[in-house]
C-alpha cells in the first residue's frame, strides 16, 4: 500500500499556518483542531517549514512562556522532510521511526499534497494484521 492510499481514506485536508503567526495562535489551533502539528507554507503551497508541539515545548523550555508572542519561523523546524504519494507506508514508517518525527508532509510537483502521521500508519498497519489473521483463521478452520 502506498502513502496515495492512506490519503485518499484519511483525506487531503492539512492545517497551515504562515511564519508571522505567533506561537499562542498555532497553539490555540493545535487544541481547536486535537492536532500535533502544523505545516508552515506560503500562499502558493509550496513548504516553509513545520511546528510541531515538541518545538512548541523546546521553546518553552529554553526561554519560557514569552516564547508565544514569538513568530512561527522563529522555533519552526526548517529542515522538513517530505514523502511523495507513490513511497510504501512501510518505507514511511522507517523513515518516521529512524528520524524519530511523528508528521510527514506529502508532496506532488513541489506544492503540498497531504500530510500523514506516524498515527495513521500505525492504524493501517494494525488494519493489515488484522486481516492476515482472520486469513490465518479461516484458512485453519477449513483444512
Amino acid at each position: 500500500m502506498t502513502v496515495a492510499l492512506i490519503l485518499a481514506a484519511k483525506g487531503r485536508d492539512v492545517v497551515t499556518t504562515q511564519p508571522h503567526r505567533t506561537l499562542a495562535e498555532v497553539a490555540e489551533v493545535l487544541v481547536a483542531k486535537n492536532i500535533g502539528a502544523v505545516v508552515v507554507a506560503d500562499v502558493e503551497g509550496r513548504i516553509l517549514g513545520i511546528l510541531s508541539e515538541r518545538d512548541i515545548i523546546r521553546a518553552v523550555a529554553k526561554r519560557g512562556a514569552n516564547v508565544f508572542n514569538d513568530a512561527v519561523s522563529m522555533h519552526m523546524t526548517i529542515k522538513v522532510t517530505t514523502t511523495t504519494e507513490d513511497v510504501h507506508v512501510y518505507e514511511a514508517l522507517e523513515q518516521m521511526t529512524n528520524q524519530r518525527f511523528r508528521h510527514l508532509p506529502v508532496v506532488s510537483n513541489g506544492r503540498l499534497a497531504g500530510l500523514i502521521s506516524i498515527g495513521d500508519l500505525v492504524k493501517h498497519r494494525l488494519a493489515e494484521c488484522e486481516f492476515e489473521h482472520k486469513a490465518m483463521r479461516e484458512y485453519i478452520a477449513t483444512a
